[in-house]
């Protein structure tokens, strides 16, 4: 008879905290030590249709990324969106998710260790007796939280979530510690929080490029025209900067940037001419008005796309600032910057002995 796999659920305090970027490196770890792994994430909430079927964006690349084989992706059950939701209140839906979850998941080998992850928060799922911790219950599974630190008041909500979740947690991982914060965090943070009983097993550091998003998701965003260079949309965004002063100004200001979009009235010719000579991944053109020719030869040459919305300034940055707090990981040159961290700033060996795993789990 297979041996049963352990469970392993990633979770978090807040939406955006880092959950699938935290699974893409703990999945390379894991494999790098031998450990058979599988992957699934029960509630799905990054949905899209592809040919007639709706599928999880983020277990397709993560599957994808790690060359999981069809028998180690674990299903999602339920798509939480406005619809299912509606379903559930009217009484449409009764489905007993947990009961589904056990004959999906328990009566089925997946290796040594299933990795599973979260929703949004520790609430979300609930309406369907189905949030993260239900999942962790049902599944005996152990914990692991990731939390985005902001400052000092991170810590009420990782004591709060110690206190929900119990024994049950194996530990947590503090992301996108800004880099004037991050030896207070290790010598004051930490510590403290290890006393409290919470393991740390993962201090991760503030990385631009992690934060940064690409133009081609800009477009999509800002259901962008792409006027030129529309082979070089994989470029990374990593700052917003906005032309609305005068031209001096924005000489001064765009050189202090890097990587950034550029956000300017489509009749601001200077302001393009200024910000394709500084650090721009592409220009955002507003108002409709085509840029002239030469501005569009000098984009072509210097290899930066020059989008046209079909908004105003303001609606533009608001679209743009939420894309990039929204921001995923779902390009290679993420994940090789995600697996690195995660080899520097994570405990892989504590992890394997909280959870009573090793390399040697894989031999056996």
């Amino acid at each position: 008879m297979p041996k049963s796999a352990k469970h392993l659920l990633i979770g978090s305090t807040e939406t955006y905290s880092g959950k699938s970027a935290t699974v893409l490196g703990l999945s390379y770890q894991l494999q790098q030590k031998g450990l058979d792994i599988a992957y699934g994430k029960p509630l799905g909430t990054c949905l899209r249709t592809s040919g007639g079927t709706v599928v999880e964006e983020d277990v397709q690349f993560i599957a994808s990324s790690l060359n999981l084989a069809a028998n180690r992706i674990a299903p999602t059950m339920l798509a939480l969106d406005e619809v299912s939701v509606q379903k559930r209140l009217s009484g449409e839906d009764n489905t007993n998710y947990r009961q589904s979850l056990v004959q999906q998941y328990l009566h089925v080998s997946r290796g040594d260790l299933v990795l599973l992850e979260g929703p949004g928060n520790l609430t979300e799922g609930n309406l369907f007796d189905f949030s993260a911790l239900q999942v962790a219950e049902v599944l005996d599974a152990a914990v692991l939280l990731v939390t985005r630190y902001n400052s000092l008041l991170s810590i009420d909500g990782l004591l709060a979530a110690k206190q929900r979740v119990g024994d049950r947690l194996v530990g947590v991982v503090l992301n996108d510690i800004p880099a004037k914060e991050f030896e207070m965090v290790k010598n004051l943070v930490r510590p403290f929080l290890e006393q409290q009983g919470i393991a740390v097993l993962g201090t991760l550091p503030k990385n631009d490029l992690l934060r940064s998003v690409s133009v081609g998701e800009l477009v999509n965003q800002l259901n962008a025209e792409v006027l030129c260079r529309s082979d070089r949309l994989d470029l990374m965004v990593e700052s917003l900067a906005i032309g609305a002063m005068n031209v001096n100004a924005a000489v001064k200001y765009f050189r202090k940037r890097r990587n950034m979009a550029v956000v300017t009235g489509g009749d601001r010719v200077e302001i393009q001419q200024a910000a394709l000579e500084t650090s721009t991944q592409c220009l955002i053109l507003t108002g409709q008005l085509p840029p002239p020719q030469f501005i569009l030869s000098r984009a072509e040459e210097l290899e930066i796309p020059i989008l046209s919305v079909d908004l105003d300034t303001l609606t533009t940055v608001e679209i743009v600032d939420r894309t990039f707090g929204q921001v995923r990981v779902h390009e290679p040159i993420k994940v090789q910057c995600i697996r690195q961290l995660m080899n520097e700033h994570f405990d892989i060996e504590r992890l394997l002995l909280k959870l009573g795993l090793s390399p040697a789990t894989a031999l056996s």
